[in-house]
């Protein structure tokens, strides 16, 4: 049976309901009994409507899609691929002349010539709609009694406000004294902290509290339960809440009570009759259901300013309106005396602290004596020579000292000083490599220190300067180098803020273009047209071994540069490229960071990276950064620049003119840990005093993000009370990533094995894929910062062997793993396409959008 067979004869009872309805009504309203044809000349039109009406409104609601289609379709209607709007439209002009239900006929049938039965329609008619007037008429009566009852209350609720909080101040005042005479003390803990037993700590004491806020912290020694993600979870109960709930109990109680008096002097007793209900305290709660919570809630807030001292006093007073309103009075005044001195106090101290932290940070970040130094900066694109220069009158000085931003650099320079004759010790802080008797040093900047003399610094990549975490070690080696001559490396943007920065000194500024043009590739690139000589840029360590893989994989020869690559192992991909051995190099931005290859032309895979925050698109300064590096005169005597897409706008950033560094970072210091600690003894405080300090113009705070967050790990435990402050902000301060939590747990049990005495554990090893060798070079690599700063060489000098020989399994790994590598989702892991354009696979991409 179709769908329009088996809904007619529900339309056409909806249709009988509909005209009794209608009926119902018409009768109804008539003083008189109408005749039956009188009926039907007044409602002849509706009746012959209401069919069409209901038949159509059913039928299109409740017959599928198909079934109207297929009905059009045997009318001689084209259906297939028409819109469903048209489809419908369609169908209710057809359908109307099916089987029609003539009402008229069968109201005729049922009511013609039945005088009886008429009239009597017409009295149970006559009937219902009287007495539907008459519920109307009290309804509207009784809505207007509850409207004025309504206004009465607000009145009362505005007017008697002060007497509601005096009740209810003594009835609170008289719960504290009970609690204050019955219940012990216990020592304060984390709520949370279950497994930790109370222990009673004595009785409690008016001396010990200011406002009644400060007694809320106390523990009851009851537990409580919440409920949280689906968990139940229990803690143990304040009394916080115990005067919540008493203050919310009190009101329900004793303000419906109170307002039951004056409403009935208001309004009288006549109006109960029109309620059908007594005006009593019940009635009120019910109809004031909001208004007392709301109440209570107003009150809960104005309790955590009453003393408990008054309270205390209070409860001792005998209720009475008068005498309790004069109490509360003259609390009122006592109390806005005591806020005038507290305000004063606290901007007393506010003022005390402001000076402490002008004494402390102020005057730490301005330039020192820079004594008679002759500064030479060195400035321009890169691959420009500018650091070949610096480095060749380093090389001419008796002694000297070269700043790097990378262990890499330094590593680079190390063995370049020494292969020219030069004897150059290494430092950085995770290796020493100690060439006796040499006068120069490498090192990375961080280990700048200020007292040693040298002939020649020269400090690298000084446009880091900006960086918010590392450029303060720029701004000390720039500004307190003990130095002859000190030549300052970076790009063409720092030049006004260096002249600046060293005001009146005598500075030499020599500027460097570029002898090899670039030149920007007019096509979008596609990794089927990677050539010889090519490097291809990412900004991912994954991005970079697949892209790597899916090369190898087509006959390719690849070496790899990415930033947690070891030093060791970066260097051999290096020169397997500069050999020749390798055709092609895949590399992140690291690529960018001094690091001088033979390359014909850098290939950006991608536009845009994550700096930590968001994913951004590229700085004009990053795109020429990596750029610079394309071209090496006399291999390639034109350096090449393709990209992915975006080659306007990418273009249009590598011709950019750079925007000048205005601002440079500061950090802490030594001098400045001296002066905090002649008021202060922890570094929480130091944390939130430096969070204070406004940085000076012209310079912006280092976060000390990684330092807090290892400071919070072992805040209030031993290693805080053992050490000094200065020997734990050092530890604090150590350079590795706390994104990588084997390491922060490493850091954690080695500071518990310094403090206690202990031999430093080891640092876990394992080598089964290129990932753990990875990870377990990290872990030598802090593992090692902790022994030099211990100044346990010996021990280091084992662990450095070590690490270089897990340096060389992650070179082997890199040249077997990485051909059998294949590109997978970052989510779930199922392996992609090579062609696939995103790090995602579509079903995860759409469930993100799924509710």
């Amino acid at each position: 049976m179709s769908h329009l067979e088996m809904l007619y004869p529900a339309a056409i009872e909806h249709t009988k309901e509909k005209v009794w309805e209608d009926l119902y009504r018409y009768l109804g309203d008539k003083e008189i009994c109408p005749s039956f044809d009188q009926y039907l000349q007044d409602r002849t039109m509706y009746l012959e409507q209401i069919w069409i009406n209901v038949w159509l409104n059913l039928v299109s609601n409740k017959v599928p899609r198909s079934e109207k289609k297929e009905f059009l379709s045997s009318k001689g209607y084209e259906v297939e691929g028409v819109d469903r709007k048209l489809i419908n439209h369609s169908f209710r002009q057809e359908i109307r002349d099916y089987q029609t239900f003539d009402v008229l006929e069968w109201v005729q049938e049922r009511l013609a010539n039945r005088s009886q039965e008429w009239e009597e329609l017409y009295q149970n008619a006559r009937k219902q709609f009287l007495e539907a007037q008459e519920r109307e008429r009290l309804a509207e009566k009784r809505t207007s009694i509850l409207q004025r009852l309504e206004v009465v209350l607000d009145e009362i609720l505005t007017d008697e406000y002060e007497l509601f909080y005096i009740h209810i101040r003594h009835l609170v005042a008289k719960k504290l004294v009970e609690i204050f005479a019955e219940e012990p003390r216990y020592e304060k803990l984390d709520p949370f902290a279950l497994e930790t037993p109370l222990k009673k700590t004595g009785d409690f004491h008016a001396k010990d509290y200011t406002t009644l806020t400060s007694f809320y912290e106390e523990l009851t020694g009851g537990l409580e339960k919440t409920r949280h993600k689906g968990r139940i979870l229990y803690y143990y109960e304040d009394y916080g809440s115990i005067f919540e709930s008493c203050i919310l109990e009190n009101v329900k109680a004793t303000v419906p009570q109170l307002i039951q008096e004056l409403v009935v002097e208001e309004m009288g007793h006549g109006f109960e009759n029109l309620l059908g209900t007594e005006l009593d305290i019940d009635f009120i709660e019910e109809f004031l259901e909001d208004e007392l919570y709301e109440i209570a809630f107003d009150f809960v807030e104005l309790f955590q300013e009453e003393y408990v001292e008054d309270l205390l006093k209070l409860a001792e007073v005998p209720f009475d309106v008068e005498v309790h309103q004069d109490m509360l009075n003259a609390d009122l005044a006592r109390r806005e005396q005591r806020k005038e001195a507290e305000l004063a106090e606290v901007q007393r101290k506010k003022e005390e602290e402001a000076r402490r932290i002008e004494y402390i940070f102020g005057q730490e970040y301005q330039p020192g004596n820079l004594r008679d130094i002759r500064y030479i900066l060195h400035v321009g694109e890169t691959n420009t020579g500018k650091t070949h220069h610096a480095l060749e009158q380093l090389k001419k000085s008796e002694s000297g000292l070269y700043l790097a931003p990378l262990r890499l650099l330094a590593l680079e320079v190390y063995d370049k000083l020494n292969a020219d004759g030069v004897p150059c010790t290494l430092k950085t802080g995770e290796e020493e490599k100690v060439v006796p008797d040499a006068k120069h040093f490498s090192c990375t900047v961080e280990m700048f220190h200020e007292k040693d003399y040298f002939d020649v610094v020269v400090i690298d990549e000084a446009q880091m300067i900006a960086d918010r975490d590392r450029g303060f070690s720029w701004y000390k080696a720039i500004t307190k180098a003990n130095a002859r001559e000190v030549h300052i490396v970076g790009s063409r943007n720092l030049k006004s803020m260096i002249v600046e920065l060293l005001g009146d000194a005598h500075i030499e500024v020599k500027e460097y273009t570029r002898d090899i043009p670039l030149q920007v590739e007019r096509k979008l690139f596609t990794l089927q047209q990677t050539k010889k000589g090519d490097a291809l840029v990412c900004f991912s360590r994954r991005r970079v071994l697949e892209t790597a893989s899916r090369l190898q994989n087509d006959g390719f020869s690849v070496s790899m540069i990415y930033g947690s690559m070891p030093p060791e192992t970066r260097k051999k991909e290096m020169q397997r490229f500069i050999d020749g051995e390798t055709k092609v190099i895949v590399a992140t931005d690291a690529i960018g960071m001094g690091l001088n290859l033979p390359i014909r032309r850098i290939v950006f895979l991608e536009t845009e990276k994550f700096d930590g925050v968001r994913r951004r698109r590229l700085s004009s300064q990053e795109v020429k950064q990596i750029a610079g590096r394309a071209g090496r005169k006399g291999i390639y005597d034109v350096g090449k620049v393709a990209f992915t897409n975006d080659i306007k706008i990418m273009k249009q950033l590598l011709q950019q003119e750079d925007v000048p560094v205005h601002t440079f970072a500061i950090a802490p210091t030594n001098a400045v840990f001296e002066r905090f600690q002649k008021y202060y003894r922890d570094l929480g405080t130091f944390f939130e005093l430096w969070k204070k300090f406004e940085s000076p113009k012209g310079t912006k705070k280092a976060a000390l993000a990684q330092e807090r967050e290892l400071y919070e790990l072992i805040r209030g435990t031993e290693i805080e009370a053992r050490l000094s402050m200065m020997d734990l902000y050092g530890f604090l301060h150590l350079p590795f990533s706390t994104k990588d939590d084997g390491l922060v747990y490493q850091w954690r049990e080695t500071m518990f094995a310094i403090v206690r005495g202990e031999e430093l554990p080891e640092p876990v090893i394992k080598k089964r894929n290129l990932d753990e060798q990875e990870l377990s070079y990290k872990a030598i690599g802090l593992h090692l910062l902790f022994l030099y700063r211990l100044e346990k060489r010996i021990e280091a000098t084992y662990w450095e062997r070590v690490r270089e020989e897990l340096s060389d399994a992650v070179h082997k790994s890199l040249k077997t793993e990485v051909k059998k590598m294949t590109k997978k989702c970052r989510r779930c892991g199922r392996v992609l396409s090579w062609e696939h354009p995103f790090q995602i696979c579509d079903p995860c991409h759409f469930s993100r959008y799924e509710f």
